[in-house]
């Protein structure tokens, strides 16, 4: 569940995966076009109880000093989908390389669906 940084003077730094899955889903949620995350199943009952799940849509794989991370996004409708998905890569990996000190293997990009705004309906009237 964490990963160990080792520093033979001082010791070991252990960040938890969690704490990878939040910088990811923050820098993810600040480009333009996304409109959200995806939550999973068991992080979508968590939020039906009351509990805020900040790191939604994002899986963290840590391996020693190397990380995989999976986002799982949703778009906002008429976003060019393969320079938003660009956009969240660059900024996950250098936001997450810059805080943690790991070395960012792969960001995948899942888009999980478009947000649609809503139309508003005619009246008769407008008709």
């Amino acid at each position: 569940m964490s990963d160990n940084l080792q520093n033979k003077e001082t010791g070991n730094v252990n960040i938890s995966n969690e704490v990878v899955a939040i910088i990811a889903s923050m820098a993810a949620n600040g480009i333009a076009g996304v409109t959200g995350m995806n939550s999973s199943l068991s992080s979508g009952f968590a939020e039906l109880l009351g509990k805020k799940n900040v790191a939604k849509g994002v899986k963290v794989d840590v391996k020693e000093n190397d990380a995989q991370i999976d986002l799982f996004i949703i778009v906002e409708y008429g976003a060019k989908i393969p320079d938003v998905a660009w956009n969240v890569q660059s900024k996950v990996k250098s936001e997450v390389e810059s805080m943690t000190g790991l070395n960012i293997t792969a960001v995948n990009v899942h888009v999980e669906g478009v947000c649609v705004p809503k139309v508003a309906k005619l009246t008769e009237t407008e008709e």
